[in-house]
């Protein structure tokens, strides 16, 4: 079954509402990180490394039937985790709906308040490396 991104977001502020303490939403973010497909080494490649983030972060997109499907990989434990709660977001999702959609459940589970201001730009680089998958998607679909 296919969720949409807000029935996601929704599942990831209740899988986070668990916790209390911040101690305990890292270690579940580490742990989510282990939880990501593995990265195919000759996509490590310089194109796909994110700009903005200070750790090594690698994304790569496919289109299939219409959905984007995201595969990424990440030199740094939290890092790895973050773009693992990304993924889970946004692949398997079509070009139009990651280009329209507000992340709301980043304030909502306090991420972006408990990150470090370079975690803090690092997850907005993720998330505009997304979205500008998506917009090269859509503009191709369109062609």
């Amino acid at each position: 079954m296919n969720y949409s991104i807000s029935e996601i977001q929704s599942q990831i502020v209740e899988d986070f509402s668990v916790f209390t303490e911040w101690l305990d939403k890292y270690a579940y973010l580490i742990e989510l990180g282990k939880t990501l497909e593995p990265y195919n080494e000759k996509h490590k490649a310089e194109q796909n490394l994110i700009q903005g983030c200070q750790s090594r972060v690698w994304l790569n997109a496919e289109l299939v039937e219409g959905k984007i499907i995201f595969t990424a990989d990440s030199d740094a434990i939290i890092t790895k985790g973050i773009i693992a709660l990304l993924i889970r977001v946004f692949s398997g999702q079509a070009p139009q709906d990651i280009i329209g959609a507000e992340l709301t459940f980043l304030d909502q589970i306090g991420l972006r308040e408990n990150l470090s201001p370079t975690r803090a730009n690092g997850l907005l680089s993720m998330v505009k490396q997304m979205k500008l998958y998506a917009v090269a998607f859509a503009a191709k679909e369109r062609k």
